[in-house]
């Protein structure tokens, strides 16, 4: 064979051809040797025990369950601390894809570097994994080709929390709320939620993300009267939050506190005696079957703590990911979200899980309430389940979206 039809084989490999209107990749390479995967994450600021080193050790988990290689070729992991700020995430994330050769980055805790991240990963057709970050808008106006959202996201905690203290006939809220992009929407989802249900929100307060002082923004909330002081935060904020709620005698006097994100990492933090009878929306419990217990004894034996659906949610969507380079052949972005969206979830996280072409990965929520101390049988014994929310009810209805990647009509 002559060396111009050798190289116009070669390249004919490589193409994408186009079938029906998408491109199919042709090559089963892996580019630069390998696939390499980024974590970034909190290692030490306010939101660190909800991803950190916890989400590091899922996704290694993951790869070395996986066996450390796909389609033959080596998986790597690195990881950056974004300190929570989001021109430092934009930097390591743009070092990464631009030198680092980095396929898909994971976690993205803090709603605005995952906001920032996955419009990158849109920009270098690569691939955005968010489990930290819980802002609707990213499968919202924000939605991108080439970025997942997998745990859990606003609307679906403001649907479970929302709705169960709305049946009890809580109706009128006051909200607390983080003055930054996960604070704003999920006040929005869960203001939704009440007004829909025929409560009604008389009040909130924006506080800056590093205010670890809420006494007067609690005093307020106290002062409304409002049946419901409902958290829209996360992190130590919410734990210093709930703890002076406590201090107030705001649930003594008859108002019912609701944390609108918390973490089993919180509760832990908390105690029983402080955080119980808090109703809560979660994508996983550690003890809700035998699949998830075998899966957080693992976990535990690592990380000397059960796992929450933040760590759940990086190691199943790791291999997912992993599963989908396999079956597509290659680690192009675009065939590995085709094959990431084609292929169904079914794991110790997920039940016939799927991935919308907005981006979200579909799957059941419970609503959890924290057990007294009297109930609990052991260290983080912490939940008692009261609604399983199948995920076709449990997060925005596409014909709602308002993501430009869905077809209307």
């Amino acid at each position: 064979m002559n060396l111009k039809i050798a190289s116009v084989l070669v390249a004919s490999v490589a193409t994408l051809v186009v079938i029906n209107g998408g491109a199919v990749a042709q090559t089963a390479a892996i580019s630069d040797g390998g696939v390499k995967i980024g974590v970034l994450t909190d290692m030490s600021g306010q939101f660190s025990h909800e991803s950190g080193e916890g989400a590091v050790t899922a996704i290694k988990m993951a790869v070395e369950d996986f066996g450390g290689k796909v389609l033959g070729k080596p998986i790597e992991v690195v990881v950056a601390d974004h300190q929570n700020k989001p021109d430092t995430a934009s930097a390591l994330a743009r070092k990464w894809f631009d030198v680092d050769h980095v396929d898909m980055i994971g976690n993205l805790i803090n709603s605005s570097i995952a906001l920032t991240v996955s419009g990158l990963a849109k920009e270098k057709n690569r691939i955005a994994i968010i489990n930290g970050s819980g802002s609707s808008r990213l499968t919202g106006d924000a939605c991108t080709p080439n970025s997942v959202h997998y745990a859990y996201d606003t609307y679906a905690l403001a649907r479970g929390t929302g709705t169960a203290l709305a049946k009890e006939g809580k109706k009128s809220w006051y909200f607390l709320t983080a003055d930054y992009a996960f604070g704003h929407a999920l006040e929005a989802d869960t203001s939704a939620v009440v007004k829909a249900m025929g409560g009604e929100v008389v009040g909130a307060t924006r506080y800056p993300p590093e205010t670890f002082d809420q006494s007067s923004f609690l005093l307020q909330a106290q002062s409304s009267k409002a049946q419901v002081v409902a958290l829209a935060g996360s992190g130590n904020v919410l734990v210093n939050s709930i703890k002076s709620a406590q201090e107030f005698g705001i649930q003594h006097g008859g108002q019912s506190l609701a944390g609108l994100l918390v973490w089993i990492t919180d509760v832990k933090s908390l105690g029983l005696s402080a955080a119980q009878g808090l109703v809560l929306t979660n994508a996983f419990y550690w003890d809700r079957d035998d699949e998830t217990r075998a899966w957080s004894k693992r976990f535990f034996e690592r990380m000397k703590r059960p796992p929450h659906m933040g760590d759940a949610g990086d190691y199943s969507s790791t291999m997912h990911y992993l599963r989908a380079v396999q079956a597509a052949g290659t680690d192009d972005a675009q065939a590995v979200m085709s094959k990431m969206r084609e292929l169904r979830i079914n794991d110790f996280f997920a039940r016939n899980g799927r991935i919308r072409e907005d981006g979200r990965m579909v799957h059941d929520m419970y609503v959890y309430e924290v057990k007294k101390p009297s109930e609990s049988k052991g260290d983080w014994d912490f939940y008692k389940l009261r609604e399983v929310i199948p995920g076709d009810q449990a997060f925005r209805p596409l014909k709602d979206s308002a993501c430009p990647l869905v077809k209307k009509g």
